[in-house]
Formats: structure tokens, C-alpha cells, sequence
């Protein structure tokens, strides 16, 4: 993705790589560090382990690690979204809360997202994030406009004029 949407140099772009690559590490292991040790300290503190400790470890954890709103801490809470929602109803259908599906919904769910997202995309680009705004841009807009086969294997954007 950086080397498809991001201007800069070679140099700058594999900067920017290291660079999220790091944080989001080093942000993950912060997070475990934190998780576990509030875990184990309430287990301590009350002699035995409750589900309840679980969530107000990840939640503190989840504030202190994950909370700045920046790029990288972005992807990571939407990939967790859709993964927390996925298993909820999961989770739903085994509790008996929603009832059993008589035929897949996968195929239902896909076409309400995409539905969604490229209504969004169309008419109200700036509520998505960013990086998926360049995404679609890069496909649905850009790809209006080629200019030889290169578009098809490198960035699709004329270089200025020197």
C-alpha cells in the first residue's frame, strides 16, 4: 500500500514502512505487557481469576496503548471491529439470542458492506478513513484514466511535466 499510494522517494516510503512496522510491534507487545500484567494483579488481588478481569485488563490496556488516534492504532481497532463483531453473532447463534440462520448470510453481509462502503465512497468520501479514501480513489477513479500498460503495473498517476 505505501508503495501504491504514497509519494516520496524509495528511501522515504521504505522509512515509512520501518516506521509502522515498528510502531504497530511495539505498540502489540506495550499492550500484551499491559493485558497480562493487570490480569495476573487482579487474580493476585482477589485470589482467583474472573472473566471480568479480562475485559477491565484489555480495557484499560485497549485506553493507555490503542488510544491516540493516529494511523496505525486506526487499522488496528477497525481490523478488531470487524473480528469483535463477526464472533458477537457468532457468539449470539450459540447462545441462542439469534436465531440459528437457515441459509448463509455471508453472501447477504457482503453485499450490504460493499453496497454501503461505495455509497459512502460516492457521496460521502470524507467520513471514510483516509487510507481507504486513496484506496478507492486509486480504483474507481483513477482507473478512469490510463495512459499506456504501466497503469496496470505500476502507480496509475501522470508524473508532472518537468
Amino acid at each position: 500500500m505505501t508503495f501504491l499510494f504514497r509519494s516520496g522517494s524509495l528511501r522515504e516510503k521504505l522509512r515509512a514502512i520501518l516506521q509502522a512496522t515498528y510502531t504497530h510491534s511495539r505498540n502489540l507487545a506495550c499492550f500484551v505487557f499491559t493485558y497480562k500484567g493487570l490480569c495476573a494483579l487482579q487474580a493476585h488481588m482477589q485470589g482467583e481469576t474472573y472473566q471480568v478481569h479480562s475485559f477491565l485488563a484489555a480495557f484499560i490496556g485497549g485506553l493507555l496503548v490503542f488510544g491516540a488516534n493516529n494511523n496505525i492504532n486506526s487499522q488496528i481497532n477497525m481490523y478488531l471491529l470487524s473480528r469483535a463483531l463477526f464472533a458477537l453473532c457468532r457468539l449470539g447463534v450459540e447462545k441462542g439470542y439469534i436465531p440459528e440462520p437457515r441459509w448463509d448470510p455471508f453472501p447477504l453481509f457482503t453485499g450490504l458492506l460493499w453496497g454501503l462502503v461505495l455509497w459512502l465512497f460516492e457521496y460521502h468520501q470524507t467520513t471514510l478513513q483516509p487510507s481507504l479514501q486513496s484506496s478507492m480513489t486509486y480504483l474507481y477513479q483513477d482507473s478512469n484514466v490510463w495512459h499506456d500498460i504501466s497503469d496496470f503495473l505500476l502507480y496509475n498517476k501522470s508524473l508532472p511535466s518537468k
